[in-house]
């Protein structure tokens, strides 16, 4: 069973077909558990869930695949984060969250780095759930402590699921609030949760399942809100605990010596570090002179002219320092700069194609980026999701109603998926042809240029404000404003401080602005979070207020499907009518890791696919970290 699942996970990371039987609905955990009846209906009872194919890991297996079973445990791993921070709750619009703040929490089910579509009981033994999926009960562990040592139970479940639904951000409480019928709390390890009639199926025991695990007892007695900021974790029951702090400078978190789960299956190899440290700079080049001095010692390299050109320090040349490219075999990051569909200006899809004409890929990747990286052009990027050339039948039949309706245009039937436009020339940042392009678009939709050169239409010019934070990206964003302004655009690129970023992002104060969008193997309701009208106002993932009819219907094709490829067919008509919306300017991804780290971490022979795993399956070696101590790598 297990190999057949790992080729089946290595093959879909690929991009390659997968066909699986059409009697696969509910989910192998059929084979996987036990089947009895209970008021006439089949109930199944399983160590763990998937919608699709066999769980990749049998019941009673002795460790993932992936990790090694005999890392030892101990030492330091540190990586840096940049801008500051003044809270530890990501559940909150208040406040910038520390880096790395739910390390410690802990969910009913897991998922596993290569099986992408397996959910495993993690602080239950087993789940019960009928063929209908109506309800779904889970028998909880009796082992479970919080860091306090007091025993979790299922109150502190249903008190947690209940606290996001009523404290939680809004578009969570949203989308799922109206899913939810009862929670009932059976016994001390047992809790049942039971979903309304309107409640898609495939999502409901994977979204309670990933129900965290937090204190009702603390909580009462801290008055601690889900909505508020706070300066610590809340208490959790996790490997790590905030060990301390120095708000804005660095974060150090350190192993629980009491933390239940040590010699769960699940956490054999994993959670190895003592102590994971996280130092903050003000920008990238700051952080990549402290990693150069062995102020901390794993990064993971987003700069593709630092990886280029910045590795040739004395700490690499003499080996202390180790550069990889690991491989990746994760959906193609969907990053972007995303316009905000609520300012006037960016209504018009004519002025959101000009503007994103005027962005150079083909310049930039050979002349800012040395090659490294492909374009982007969906939000499934590089997987049997992504959509390509024409509709095929079966996304026809989706698409078909929405044009008889007058939601989508005829041309979505015929056209060839949108693909992020091409630059001729490679020379310079300017491609005239594209300009001519743009400058039509922009004619047409009423903005003309005047004796100045510059763009109005009603007395206003057409203004596009890219906001940031990092240095970094000026590089990118600078020779894009000048296109911008040879078209006519009173463009401008404004640096803020991290916190204010990230509030103007939340709040919608900004023109356009970086995001990234890339989505899952298994797409369903949160969907709703990412691109559904109900989220616009007030979302952290749908920053760019898309409110479309069309993609409502088409999230409601996605979260219906039930098989494998049910799925890939309409998540493949979804991406098409997403980029059809024209509302981002995509970037570019890059298929492998880029990881450069001292000399003193381990990690498995075998990566799994879907994650790198540097603080979760690496480990330390003591010896060689000695080794380097005593050559002096560390000033």
């Amino acid at each position: 069973m297990q190999n057949r699942a790992k080729a089946k996970a290595a093959t879909y990371s690929n991009g390659q077909s997968i066909v699986l039987g059409a009697g696969l609905i509910v989910g192998a955990a059929i084979w996987a558990g036990q089947v009895f009846a209970q008021d006439g209906e089949t109930v199944i009872v399983s160590h763990g869930y998937s919608n699709f194919d066999e769980l990749m890991y049998p019941a009673g297996f002795a460790h993932l695949d992936y990790v090694n079973p005999e890392a030892p445990k101990g030492g330091e791993i540190s990586q840096w984060s940049q801008g500051t921070f003044d809270s530890f709750n990501m559940s909150t619009r208040k406040g910038t969250p520390a880096a790395l703040a739910t390390i410690g929490y802990e969910s009913i089910l897991v998922g596993t780095a290569d099986d992408p579509y397996g959910a495993y009981c993690y602080l239950c033994t087993t789940l019960e759930y009928p063929e209908s999926r109506d309800w779904v009960v889970f028998n909880l562990r009796d082992d479970v402590t919080f860091s306090d040592g007091t025993p979790m139970t299922a109150e502190d479940l249903a008190f947690t699921f209940n606290l996001y639904l009523a404290q939680g951000i809004t578009e969570y409480r949203e989308v799922y609030s109206q899913f939810i019928e009862a929670v009932e709390v059976l016994g001390p390890y047992k809790i049942k949760f039971s979903f309304t009639q309107d409640a898609p199926r495939r999502d409901v025991v994977t979204w309670v399942g990933g129900t965290s695990a937090f204190s009702k007892a603390w909580f009462e007695e801290t008055g601690a809100r889900l909505d508020e900021s706070t300066d610590s974790p809340f208490l959790a029951t996790g490997p790590y605990l905030l060990d301390s702090v120095d708000i804005g400078r660095q974060i150090i978190y350190r192993k629980d010596p009491n933390w239940w789960g040590a010699d769960q299956p699940l956490n054999v190899g994993r959670n190895n570090f003592e102590t994971i440290r996280v130092e903050y700079f003000a920008d990238s080049s700051a952080a990549f002179e402290g990693f150069k001095s062995g102020a901390y010692t794993f990064r993971v390299e987003n700069s593709s002219k630092e990886w280029a050109t910045g590795y040739n320090f004395p700490a690499l040349d003499n080996g202390w320092v180790k550069k990889e490219e690991l491989p990746n075999g994760s959906i193609g990051s969907a990053q972007a700069f995303v316009f905000n569909l609520d300012r006037p200006q960016w209504q018009d899809a004519r002025v959101r194609e000009a503007v994103g004409l005027m962005f150079n890929f083909e310049w930039s990747n050979e002349s800012l980026f040395y090659g490294l990286y492909q374009r982007v052009n969906s939000f499934w990027q590089n997987s049997d999701l992504e959509a390509k050339g024409a509709p095929t039948t079966g996304e026809l039949a989706i698409l078909t109603p929405l044009v008889e309706e007058g939601l989508l245009p005829a041309t979505i039937l015929t056209d060839d998926a949108v693909l992020a436009p091409l630059s001729s020339t490679t020379t310079r940042p300017l491609d005239r042809g594209n300009l001519r392009r743009a400058s039509a678009l922009l004619d047409a939709a009423g903005w003309l240029a005047g004796d100045d050169g510059v763009r109005r239409k009603d007395g206003q010019t057409l203004d596009a404000v890219f906001l940031q934070y990092s240095p970094q990206f000026d590089r990118i964003v600078n020779p894009m404003i000048e296109n911008l302004e040879r078209l006519g655009v009173n463009a401008k690129l404004e640096r803020v401080d991290t916190s204010q970023y990230v509030e103007r992002r939340r709040s919608g104060d900004f023109d356009l602005v970086n995001h990234t969008l890339t989505q899952g193997f298994e797409p369903g309701q949160q969907l709703r979070q990412w691109f559904g009208t109900e989220a616009a106002d007030d979302s952290s993932r749908n920053i760019m207020r898309l409110r479309s009819p069309a993609v409502d219907r088409m999230i409601d094709a996605v979260v219906a499907a039930e098989t494998l490829a049910d799925i890939q067919t309409a998540s493949k008509a979804l991406d098409r009518v997403l980029r059809a919306e024209g509302f981002w300017v995509p970037q570019w991804f890059k298929g492998a890791h880029t990881v450069a780290y001292y000399d003193q971490y381990r990690y498995p022979e075998t990566l799994p696919p879907f994650a790198l795993g540097s603080l979760d399956f690496w480990w330390y070696d003591a010896q060689a970290a000695a080794a380097l101590k005593d050559a002096g790598a560390f000033q």
